[in-house]
């Protein structure tokens, strides 16, 4: 089975990770063809593992291995090109495309109620199934009332951005 994970808050703040190492990391653990992009947390490879069992396995020796409390999001790969199919807005030059990948329903409800709060940004928020697609003024990303509400600690463990042209590469 081929795998997509996506590794939450690496190479940001204290947490630095080389992707040599990490490509290393996920072959101890018995991931084959494995292949990192950028230098966020972005893998791809095979696995005949579960994913159920295989969060586990990765959480934990990447926690173990990089000294820190790995977050790990991971999706079949062929769901991959089926979000970003769905991306609902206009792309253009002067906007950022992200998708939110969310794996808890709780955290996914929590966001949702909380993003339609948020007057300004409604015309550039949309839903898919676990994921949340965003469109926001390049240059402002961090400065936006939506990305502000995505970086509260409890969702830390759950939730993780990625922006669209950076998983074209990855499909």
């Amino acid at each position: 089975m081929k795998y997509i994970a996506f590794l939450r808050g690496i190479n940001v703040g204290k947490i630095r990770i080389k992707m040599t190492d990490l490509k290393s990391a996920f072959e101890s653990m018995g991931c084959r063809e494995v292949r990192t992009y950028l230098q966020t947390g972005n893998v791809v490879f095979e696995s005949n593992k579960a994913i159920k069992e295989l969060k586990s396995i990765l959480e934990s020796g990447l926690s173990d291995a990089f000294k820190y409390e790995a977050y790990v999001l991971l999706y079949a790969f062929n769901e991959l090109a089926d979000i970003i199919a769905k991306y609902p807005m206009q792309r253009d030059e002067v906007n950022h495309a992200y998708v939110l990948f969310i794996e808890n329903d709780t955290a996914f409800e929590e966001i949702k109620a909380n993003a339609q709060n948020l007057p300004d940004e409604a015309n550039n928020i949309a839903y898919g199934n676990q994921v949340i697609y965003w469109k926001t003024p390049v240059g402002q990303t961090l400065d936006s009332p939506f990305s502000k509400l995505l970086a509260k600690p409890k969702y830390k463990s759950t939730a993780t951005m990625r922006n669209l042209n950076t998983l074209e590469k990855m499909a």
